[in-house]
């Protein structure tokens, strides 16, 4: 029986470096989280780029971080661990939908992922406030400049003085970092007010309060009785309560709803400018932010006025109550600059075949005329709006013109205060807008202001002109942001303004208008997704805040003179002898409606597969159409807008201008199917020949001259073919030629292929011997190894013994040593032994001899006294 076959499958590679050993960045490549967790313990701040050795993007980042790590590794541990690796516990534990995926963490709390742009300036900016979520308050100076910063902040005050850290501060330090792991975007600034006296000045009594600040509403405290003191609770209350008057949109590069959901929320002020995120200062930045700060104040707030003062003098009071001289005199004069309240009217036609209206801007304006007790002027109303329009209304004739270039501006006294007057400038606009928008250049160019009085007697030079054109007539009020004050409450077409960075998302600006050769990459543009407009600020003129305010304030007006913005398809360069017409948003005038030709427009897409097989039938019928009278054109509507009454949502979709009636075209039936007949029968009934009328001699000399035309036409068509024939005749020869060249050379390779492997039968032989040899020599050199190997064995055991022997006589030599020691010592101990012997003899013997002695002596002196 046989058993299947297993798969076989190519283990995978180890891993190698991702980064360079000398990078500052530690590389776990073969996926080590329990080390990397292990070094975590032993840093403050850490960040952890997980990768896939195979990301584009992760490769794209890894020199990004790489820079941020050369800057910040004396003070945060950057670590890179491989996440893909089979074997490696990252993989095991962690389950990432994309890379790289960038985490932080500060001490013991973490993770917080970095979403944002994968550049160096924006992680390094995001590291640093990772590092340093709370900026510490100490002087007047300080929280001006925290205050002055168009992004919300919070501020909390604590006193320290007892312990080391006051009660609630680690909460409030934990609130920031919460805030960068929710809003990746960092909008919140977290501050610290150390010292009493700045704490008083935003009315924060108590160590432990928590404060929000907000330019344009009402600034809050945190409800310590309402909500319970924690840093998730403090976090959510500053999310849900902050003030987003202008907020940055970074789109990730990926499938997203990013653009469309903010799009869906109304008009939109895109505004492209180039930001560094670590730059210190931002002029235009700071120039947008007093022009957002202005359109979103309605109420005037006096809390939001110091801030704008600081953001154009830091070393402005900012909480003193009283205004500057200057500004408090150009208010006196100009009074429709401080606090306007306006509306648009619309005066009737002046009569019912006319297309022109009187379009009127009508405005509320205080005085200080009389200097009473200082004038606090409330929120505009209903019944201040109703009384200027009933004072308006009874002096409308004197508005009313035919048409006119100019704008007339008038000021009448209020019924109810003298302390009111109001102020009407009014200009005739044409209801198709075409004769407005010609004329515009000529207002811009040379303005011609008409001033009158109504009800009182004023003076011209105290009077403003219109509220839209007030830069213009008066170039020596300088007087930024008034023009806008509060604008959004005071119109249906609000704007939310976003801004992008141009150096990461120039491609978006581009393909809303911007040019590529824009080298300074400022760039705004309008878009109403509702109404399928936008507009475009001119690019000839500086992104400034003057700038913006015109453009925000021509936008909001009922009769709006911008020109929508129709993205047109980069130009195309054909021959000089093309079929059919390529149309674009700049040509479709000119080509279809301009043209005194019969015009046939093919709709397509670069994505329609069916529209692509009728290019053959369209280029056969205009070959077949006389070019003097008919003209076949196409547009990609995938890559041009046009005006919205020649939109369609199917694809292809042809449509037939007739000559003389262009505003009547028809559109070819969708139940017919595209060919050659049916489109000639289309053509042939809906040109402007086919008439029910009667045919007259001019018509019959007409359609003699089509006829000709169409016969020469034929004829010349039947010319090119016979010489297309010749041509292909002639081809054909030549392919004849080249047929049997290219036999000869392939019998030439055949033959050299024959002596190729009677070659390689040669080498295979002289390989076989070449190989036995081998085979042989081999085996010789392990037999000579072997024999090696024995010789060698025996000369160590020869070494061995030779060894033992030389043991052996070093130790016989000692024995024979110690024996001759031995024989000395007992000679030595012999002679000694005689000696001693010889020595107890002479002893023995004088002993003996003393002894007889004494018997002699002993014996004499007994026979002695026996003698006796």
């Amino acid at each position: 029986s046989c058993s299947r076959a297993k798969d076989v499958t190519m283990p995978a590679k180890l891993p190698v470096n991702f980064f360079s050993t000398r990078s500052p960045v530690i590389d776990l490549f073969r996926g080590q989280l329990d080390y990397a967790e292990h070094l975590r313990q032993d840093s403050e701040i850490v960040l952890y780029f997980f990768y896939a050795p195979w990301c584009g993007q992760s490769i794209a980042a890894r020199e990004e971080i790489e820079h941020v790590a050369s800057k910040l590794s004396d003070q945060v541990l950057f670590v890179a661990v491989n996440c893909w690796w089979n074997q490696g516990k990252c993989r095991k534990q962690k389950h990432f939908f994309y890379f790289p995926v960038i985490h932080l963490y500060h001490r013991s709390f973490g993770p917080i992922e970095y979403k944002g742009p994968m550049s160096a300036v924006y992680i390094e900016k995001f590291v640093r406030r990772v590092m340093t979520p709370l900026l510490y308050i100490s002087s007047r100076s300080k929280l001006l400049d925290f205050l002055s910063n168009y992004e919300p902040g919070v501020l909390g005050y604590f006193e320290f003085n007892a312990s080391p850290q006051p009660p609630g501060y680690l909460t409030f330090f934990t609130s920031a970092l919460h805030s960068l792991k929710k809003d990746y975007l960092g909008t919140i600034r977290f501050g610290v007010i150390t010292d009493k006296h700045v704490a008083e000045e935003i009315s924060l009594v108590h160590s432990g309060s928590v404060y929000l600040h907000r330019h344009v509403n009402t600034s809050l405290i945190y409800p310590n009785e309402i909500m319970n003191y924690t840093a998730e609770n403090i976090c959510k209350w500053a999310l849900e309560n902050r003030e987003m008057l202008i907020r940055w949109l970074r789109p990730h590069g990926g499938k997203s709803l990013l653009l469309n959901n903010e799009l869906k929320k109304g008009p939109a002020l895109l505004i492209f400018i180039p930001y560094n995120p670590l730059a210190e200062i931002n002029p235009l930045l700071d120039e947008i932010t007093k022009v957002a700060l202005e359109y979103h104040n309605c109420n005037k707030s006096q809390a939001a006025e110091p801030d704008l003062q600081h953001l154009g003098d830091s070393d402005s009071p900012a909480f003193d109550s009283s205004v500057p001289d200057a500004h408090m005199k150009l208010s006196e004069t100009f009074s429709i600059t401080k606090y306007p309240c306006c509306n648009t009217v619309v005066l009737p036609q002046w009569h019912s075949i006319s297309r022109t209206h009187n379009v009127c801007e009508l405005c509320v304006n205080q005085t200080l005329g009389v200097k009473p007790n200082k004038v606090h002027v409330p929120h505009c109303n209903f019944l201040e709006i109703e009384a200027a329009l009933d004072s308006f209304y009874l002096q409308e004739h004197t508005f009313f013109q035919v048409i006119s270039n100019t704008i007339e501006c008038s000021n009448f006294l209020s019924f109810y205060s003298p302390f009111s007057y109001y102020t009407a400038c009014c200009r005739t606009v044409n209801r198709h807008f075409l004769s407005f928008i010609s004329s515009e250049k000529t207002i811009l160019q040379t303005p011609k202001v008409a001033f009158s009085s109504h009800g009182k007697k004023d003076n011209t030079q105290h009077s403003i002109p219109h509220i839209e054109d007030k830069n213009w007539f008066i170039p020596d009020l300088h007087i930024s942001g008034t023009n806008i004050t509060g604008l959004s409450c005071r119109t249906n077409k609000t704007l939310n303004l976003y801004l992008l960075d141009s150096n990461l998302f120039w491609i978006y600006a581009e393909r809303l208008g911007a040019s590529r050769s824009n080298h300074l990459k400022e760039f705004a543009a309008i878009v109403d997704l509702k109404e399928e407009v936008h507009y475009v600020l001119d690019q000839k003129q500086s992104l400034v805040g003057s700038t913006l305010e015109n453009f925000i304030k021509n936008f909001s007006i009922l009769y709006s003179p911008l020109k929508r913005h129709l993205v047109d398809e980069p130009s195309v360069h054909f021959h000089e002898q093309r079929v059919i017409t390529e149309v674009t948003t700049n040509t479709f005038h000119d080509t279809v409606f301009l043209s005194d030709k019969n015009v046939l427009l093919l709709y397509y897409g670069q994505w329609c597969g069916f529209c692509a097989s009728l290019n053959h039938i369209f280029i056969q019928l205009a070959r077949l159409l006389p070019p003097d009278n008919f003209t076949v054109a196409r547009i990609d509507i995938t890559r041009n807008d046009l005006p919205w009454e020649f939109m369609t949502d199917r694809l292809p979709t042809i449509l037939f201008f007739p000559h003389q009636r262009k505003e009547q075209s028809v559109k070819f039936p969708e139940d017919f199917s595209v060919n050659l007949p049916n489109l000639l029968k289309f053509i042939l009934h809906h040109s402007s020949l086919s008439s029910s009328e009667p045919c007259t001699k001019e018509c019959l000399h007409k359609e003699t001259v089509l006829q000709q035309g169409h016969i020469s036409h034929l004829e010349r068509e039947i010319q090119k073919l016979r010489s297309e024939i010749s041509a292909l005749h002639q081809a054909h020869d030549q392919l004849e030629a080249q047929l049997s060249e290219a036999r000869r050379e392939e019998h030439r390779l055949q033959q050299q292929k024959h002596t190729l492997e009677k070659q390689h039968k040669t080498l295979q032989l002289h390989s076989e011997q070449l190989q036995a040899t081998y085979d042989r020599k081999n085996q010789e050199l392990l037999e000579m190894a072997e024999k090696l190997q024995e010789l060698a064995d025996a000369s160590e055991n020869l070494l061995k013994e030779n060894t033992l022997l030389r043991i052996l006589v070093t130790s016989s030599e000692g024995k024979l040593q110690s024996k001759d020691e031995i024989k000395e010592s007992l000679q030595s101990e012999q002679t000694l032994s005689e000696d001693d012997l010889s020595i107890s003899t002479a002893i023995a013997t004088s002993d003996e001899k003393r002894i007889d002695n004494t018997d002699t002596i002993e014996t004499e002196h007994s026979s002695g006294n026996r003698t006796e």
